[in-house]
């Protein structure tokens, strides 16, 4: 694990620097080192913009201090230069250089699976989003969700029912819970499973937020199932970027009345689903498979 100080160094490069995060993130892991980025970025021959009077001991200090806040409050942080940091996720390109986290993550987990679907969810979809976590569930699979109403709480839902293990990846920081209704649910999560944020904790809901949101869960999972989503749906978001990142797509029939969906049923990673069975035979395929990816 990366010592407190580096975590710190990479949280201020992150908040004051004018690079991109994604570039900031590049260039830790080249380096291995937020320290050696920050000392670089403020150099006062250094050719950047990023140049300003800058006191690094004090400020260090004060991020170092905040991340033992947000402990104090329960909630742990993972940058990309922890071993802690999921395995399936340093694997996208979308990766976001640290999560901050509710609960039992578990770095390693490889047998997860997103059961995503619409916020309008109709009483049907809800009840085929329970019936597919349930399922997964009961076959020893993590359900990952995004606590967003309508098919993702009921995912959650399900398998906590089922007793087993749930992560929720949300679009806001910590300390907020959108929609507010499910803060109980986000609770309940936290128990036995996770809720992962990529924001800062103070961060409030913003519609930009969620596709984001989608591409780390997309890249935490194995698959994604979509239970049911309507033609502008966000969910189509995450079937899109699943099948970027090469992960497999589950539809349920349900949802190839929408063109997007009829548009992507015949890709090689896709596979419509005519019946329970099914999920369970690809997904134990394409599991089979992910210790050799992961090596290769």
């Amino acid at each position: 694990m990366a010592d407190r100080r580096e975590q710190a160094a990479l949280l201020l490069a992150l908040r004051t620097s004018e690079l991109a995060w994604p570039k900031i993130s590049r260039r830790v892991e080249e380096s291995g080192s937020a320290l050696e980025l920050l000392e670089e970025l403020t150099a006062p021959t250094a050719p950047t913009l990023d140049y300003r009077p800058l006191d690094l001991d004090a400020a260090i200090v004060a991020i170092e201090d905040e991340i033992e806040q947000w402990s104090a409050e329960g909630m742990a942080l993972v940058t990309l230069l922890d071993e802690s940091y999921p395995t399936q996720l340093l694997m996208v390109h979308q990766r976001p250089p640290f999560l901050t986290f509710r609960g039992l993550p578990e770095p390693s987990e490889m047998n997860a699976v997103a059961v995503v679907g619409s916020r309008a969810a109709s009483p049907a979809g809800v009840q085929r989003a329970r019936n597919v976590a349930t399922l997964l569930a009961n076959h020893g699979t993590t359900v990952v969700s995004g606590l967003a109403a309508g098919i993702d709480a009921a995912a959650h839902r399900a398998a906590l029912d089922a007793g087993s293990r749930t992560v929720a990846v949300v679009g806001t920081g910590l300390r907020h819970c959108y929609p507010a209704e499910n803060r109980d649910l986000q609770k309940q999560i936290t128990r036995t499973g996770a809720v992962i944020s990529q924001f800062w904790p103070d961060t409030g809901p913003a519609k930009h937020q969620f596709p984001m949101r989608n591409a780390v869960m997309s890249g935490l999972t194995a698959a994604t199932v979509i239970v049911e989503a309507g033609e502008h749906s966000g969910t189509r978001t995450q079937a899109r970027i699943a099948l970027e990142h090469g992960r497999h797509v589950f539809l349920m029939r349900e949802t190839l009345t929408n063109d997007w969906a009829r548009a992507i049923a015949d890709r090689p990673n896709t596979t419509v689903l005519e019946g329970p069975n099914q999920l369970i035979e690809v997904l134990d395929d394409l599991l089979a498979e992910v210790p050799d990816l992961i090596a290769g």
